[in-house]
């Protein structure tokens, strides 16, 4: 079995959630791999990764305010603001979400259903630079 890990750096226009599945298909073709799995890690703490609709924007939109009224930004009693009111709210958000997605990819195609994409969530009001670990594993 072959291991290829790659490094994708690359700036977030701000919060929400931004589509990069056509960042992991550019780099399983680099990878030249037929059958096995995909690793996305995101090496960040005010960041996440989501598996979510891709066709209808509403969908994301949704979900944003869901989280946004779960955890808003400046919540009282938070000690850890030093970058802001979003800072601790985007700490708590990635807590809730997850920092890594593993993806089954099957004749260089990864096997996501109709409908899903793959997402980095930007939990900070601000663009940032974020860095994305992929490791694909198969042959």
């Amino acid at each position: 079995m072959a291991v290829r890990t790659e490094s994708v750096a690359f700036r977030s226009p701000g919060r929400g959630t931004h589509e990069i599945t056509a960042t992991v298909v550019a780099a399983l073709r680099r990878a030249g791999m037929r059958e096995g799995t995909v690793t996305i890690f995101c090496q960040h703490t005010s960041c996440s990764l989501v598996l979510m609709e891709n066709a209808d924007p509403s969908a994301r939109r949704d979900l944003h305010q869901f989280m946004d009224e779960l955890v808003p930004d400046g919540q009282p009693g938070v000690s850890h603001t030093l970058e802001g009111p979003d800072d601790m709210s985007s700490h708590i958000k990635m807590a809730l979400t997850r920092s890594a997605e593993v993806i089954p990819f099957k004749d260089g195609q990864l096997l996501l259903g109709t409908w899903q994409g793959i997402f980095l969530w930007e939990h900070r009001t601000q663009p940032h630079r974020r860095t994305i670990i992929l490791t694909f594993q198969g042959e």
